[in-house]
């Protein structure tokens, strides 16, 4: 009997409540292998939690559910077959993920949090003036980072905070979405935000081979970047995570500490904190000695 297939990416996932916080305003998903009919889907998005977007928990649920159909729809345009026979070429590929797919989400987000407030308005004054679109979808802000790769193409979509870490076949460390200017103080760039859509940044990187793409991709709220004194802290703890994944047994053991390394990440930061990532298993570059065994504060 052959030995079992070996999957083309591993998942890990896991998701704590900030301090003192009633609920978890943080959603996220991880499926898929990377395939062809099954591609690698990550996301998470952060509700801003605030009395103004007391439904930011589910307008963060809505943006993970609608962001992982948008992204099974592009993998299957990645595959499909074109006008003339072919399969889709790259440049209308990328056109339509900076493009299409942030209009399309957007809107899509807009009209599933509007038709849940239809069905959950709040109880108002009589004599007061209902509330128009725009007070609604502030009700359920939510920022979303989500990424798709399929045997073809990386592709990766941003709105407001939170951070991409991408950690490439030669170990190199890059947060491809970060910002130009970073946020200031606890503003972002939302899905309840005017025109959001264009405000939504994207990664596009094509496949060449596949032991050139990147080995580890994750993605976390920003719960647990602000737990680091410095930007420093965050990247050697990303770092360090890739370098546990390696050894053998690391995703096990790496699943087993992950509650523990969150739930100290919220205990500094405060905030809700999320962290999905998916490894491809093969041959790495020597460990260097940075590992990080958990998130700490570098004060």
């Amino acid at each position: 009997m052959s030995a079992p297939e070996r999957p083309l990416w591993e998942t890990l996932e896991h998701s704590v409540r900030g301090v003192n916080k009633r609920i978890n305003q943080d959603w996220y998903v991880a499926e898929g292998s990377g395939s062809q009919g099954d591609p690698l889907i990550l996301s998470v998005a952060d509700g801003h939690g605030s009395a103004a977007h007391a439904r930011s928990h589910i307008g963060a649920r809505c943006a993970v559910d609608l962001f992982a159909a948008q992204a099974r729809r592009f993998a299957e345009l990645a595959r499909s077959e074109g006008p003339d026979g072919t399969t889709q070429s790259l440049s209308w590929l990328m056109n339509y993920a900076r493009n299409e797919l942030p209009r399309q989400l957007v809107a899509a987000w807009q009209e599933q949090v509007l038709a849940h407030w239809d069905r959950y308005p709040e109880t108002v004054n009589p004599a007061a003036e209902p509330p128009h679109k725009g007070q609604k979808l502030l009700l359920y802000g939510a920022t979303l980072v989500g990424a798709v790769l399929t045997p073809q193409v990386f592709a990766a979509w941003q709105l407001g905070d939170g951070e991409l870490t991408v950690i490439g076949a030669d170990g190199a460390i890059a947060l491809p979405l970060a910002p130009v200017e970073a946020d200031l103080g606890d503003e972002t760039e939302s899905l309840c935000s005017r025109q959001a859509w264009k405000m939504v940044r994207v990664h596009w990187a094509p496949v060449v081979a596949r032991d050139r793409t990147p080995r580890l991709v994750a993605l976390s709220t920003d719960g647990l970047s602000k737990s680091f004194a410095s930007d420093e802290g965050f990247a050697q703890f990303m770092t360090g995570l890739d370098q546990r994944l390696a050894k053998d047994g690391g995703p096990d053991d790496v699943r087993e500490a992950l509650p523990g390394w969150l739930a100290e990440a919220a205990r500094y930061s405060g905030d809700d904190t999320t962290l999905v990532a998916a490894r491809r298993p093969g041959p790495d570059a020597a460990d260097h000695g940075a590992a990080a065994d958990r998130p700490r504060s570098d004060a």
